[in-house]
């Protein structure tokens, strides 16, 4: 009895194993390339310009963000040894071969020499707030293609699930013959939007946010330059009389 109830089971298996192995050879293989497209242009064109632009957008800003944080160790110091000497013009220049943030703000500065220490400070926060608008320049479009994309995608989704269910009722009241695989094949095809857009919208939000974190680094230099570059100002009056 037990020997012929292993035989059945051995043979169950055998057949659900073949079933499985022949059913698979007959599922399609969709290429990501061929399942994009099943998605519908009229949303994944859309789509696809907004990834482009997100691309175009990260990589710029990144280029950007990266030479705008770069420091020399040694600016501050040599600015001050230039200033001590009474070489307004030497270190003006040193600020302007820099072409940084950091050093138009220090440029800025010096350019107030002789005026009274709030002038200066003021005309340092007014081109640090120019140089930070620069530096955020179309972050917050990233931020609106990171929530448009998967609600682009959202539409297109609840768009084809529409035209999939009115198939249905047409063949329904026609007395026609429901094929579910018609319903299956108009469910996925709506849902390669919503995958597509959610796609966008998490690669897009990552980005942002770590764009958004070097900005914060950049920032976060460029107020401790100013605080030597003000410290520095207010030792005995060695600058203002050199100037």
């Amino acid at each position: 009895m037990l020997k012929l109830f292993l035989l059945q089971v051995t043979d169950s298996a055998a057949l659900a194993a073949n079933t499985i192995s022949n059913t698979g050879d007959t599922v399609e293989k969709l290429s990501i390339l061929e399942l994009l497209a099943k998605g519908g242009w009229a949303f994944m064109i859309p789509l696809l310009i907004l990834s482009i632009i997100a691309i175009y957008i990260f990589i710029d800003r990144f280029i950007k963000i990266r030479n705008a944080g770069r420091v020399d160790d040694n600016f501050i110091s040599r600015i001050r040894e230039y200033m001590l000497m009474g070489n307004m013009t030497a270190a003006q220049a040193l600020c302007r071969d820099k072409n940084t943030p950091i050093a138009r703000m220090v440029e800025k500065g010096i350019s107030r020499i002789g005026k009274p220490l709030s002038s200066i400070r003021v005309a340092i926060e007014n081109e640090g707030k120019l140089e930070l608008l620069q530096l955020e320049k179309n972050l917050a479009t990233l931020a609106t293609i990171a929530g448009a994309a998967p609600m682009i995608g959202f539409l297109g989704t609840v768009t084809g699930m529409i035209q999939a269910f009115y198939k249905l009722s047409t063949l329904t009241a026609a007395g026609g013959k429901v094929d579910p695989g018609m319903l299956a094949g108009g469910i996925y095809q709506a849902l390669v939007t919503t995958a597509a857009g959610l796609t966008i919208g998490i690669i897009a939000f990552i980005c942002y946010n770590f764009l958004v974190a070097q900005v914060e680094k950049v920032v976060y230099k460029m107020e401790a330059t100013t605080v030597q570059f003000i410290d520095f100002l207010q030792e005995p009056a060695k600058i203002m009389e050199k100037a």
